[in-house]
């Protein structure tokens, strides 16, 4: 989180990922048309982790639909109507519901009620590679 989007925290946040993620192969990480995502110091962070780049198409909103309904949760459900008093209040609360409450505690409809994690989970150990993310 920062006071501006720009290449350094999407890099930033990129590095965490990766190794949080156990330094995954075959990526692909996808984003809409944010000039800090095109810009040279985060495609060389892709490159390094032999990531591909994909990106939505101008204007149209459906290509990030996934992430746009993650945010859309998050400011409907979570995000007090009154804001937060502080900066660090504010990361330490998108911060749990993004990594515990989102991902390991919220059903989803998609994933026939399970969190996105558990169904991850659940669909590694169904095809035999399973490292717990939790």
């Amino acid at each position: 989180m920062s006071h501006r989007p720009d290449a350094e925290l999407v890099a930033s946040a990129l590095d965490m990922a990766y190794e949080l993620r156990g330094k995954p192969k075959g990526v692909m990480f996808h984003s809409d048309q944010g000039s800090q995502y095109g810009s040279c110091k985060f495609r060389q962070r892709l490159w390094r982790y032999k990531m591909t780049q994909s990106m939505s198409r101008r204007g149209n909103c459906w290509d990030n639909s996934p992430m746009e309904r993650v945010f859309r949760s998050l400011k409907s459900e979570w995000i007090p109507s009154t804001g937060y008093h502080s900066i660090n209040e504010l990361k330490r609360d998108v911060g749990y519901y993004l990594m515990n409450y989102y991902n390991w505690e919220r059903p989803h409809q998609f994933n026939n009620g399970l969190p996105p994690a558990k169904a991850e989970e659940l669909a590694k150990k169904a095809s035999g590679f399973y490292r717990p993310l939790h």
